[in-house]
């Protein structure tokens, strides 16, 4: 991988983990376009570590103030919202990571992707400011987060759609959803690199390696800040109506057995 695919990568990974049109499945079409298929694992947990990065640069100070008070509700909402997408995880990681190494089923999760988005934007704006939300609240979503433990199935866009259905405001719809990816990113990072130290891995330069980190964070940051406000005043029926497009793109290409 030169410096170029890793920059590349690093936007694709920093722009699709928090618009909510699936990285993961973005990052699939990635690598098979520049052949990184075999430098899967290793790229994807560097990645993940950008887009963690820009989270928690851009969270500071409610991060901050979760650290101090790990006992204050927000700290227990994150907690609720988190343990559907850890059962997930434990019970079927090992199903879900071999359709994400295959991409089979790609196409498909961009078209459920789609309609949920669809589904959301129609639905009324919610009055609920973050400190309305309930521990039933935050469990709801974190059921959607964990339905995102499909490959194209958009972590962020399932997250905000669950919000947006318990009438949450739509601009902290997205914002408890960034939130409440950083747990998830989190254990992620923690899973994916307690896989590398038993595979055998394809050796990536280091600079490459840098670039792919640091664009995914810089690129991710931006894209947390640009969604929140984009959330609040606009329709998500545009990413809704992208994901449906390259669904279908890819499941002719699929069928034909192009791709």
């Amino acid at each position: 991988m030169n410096w170029i695919e890793a920059l590349i990568l690093g936007i694709v990974q920093g722009l699709t983990e928090f618009l909510p049109i699936s990285s993961t499945g973005h990052l699939y079409l990635g690598r098979k376009m520049f052949g990184l298929q075999e430098a899967g694992l290793f790229l994807d947990t560097m990645l993940h570590i950008g887009t963690f990065i820009a989270l928690v640069v851009f969270y500071k100070d409610i991060l901050f103030k979760v650290v101090r008070n790990p006992f204050s509700k927000l700290s227990f909402l994150l907690i609720v919202g988190t343990i559907p997408a850890v059962i997930a995880g434990l019970m079927f990681d090992d199903f879900f990571d071999e359709i994400s190494v295959t991409g089979s089923t790609i196409g498909w999760e961009f078209l459920l992707t789609g309609t949920f988005l669809w589904f959301a934007d129609r639905l009324k704006n919610g009055v609920k400011k973050i400190e309305d939300i309930s521990f039933a609240d935050s469990l709801f979503i974190g059921c959607f987060q964990a339905f995102a433990i499909f490959p194209a199935v958009s972590r962020s866009g399932m997250t905000i759609a669950g919000a947006l259905m318990r009438k949450i405001e739509k601009e902290t719809a997205a914002y408890f959803s960034f939130l409440l990816s950083i747990p998830a990113i989190f254990g992620a990072i923690v899973l994916q690199s307690s896989k590398l130290i038993s595979h055998q891995n394809v050796e990536i330069g280091f600079f490459p390696l840098l670039v792919a980190t640091m664009s995914a964070a810089f690129f991710g940051y931006a894209a947390v800040k640009w969604m929140i406000r984009f959330v609040k005043n606009h329709s998500l029926k545009l990413f809704a109506s992208y994901v449906w497009i390259l669904g279908f793109f890819i499941i002719v290409m699929q069928g034909l057995d192009i791709f």
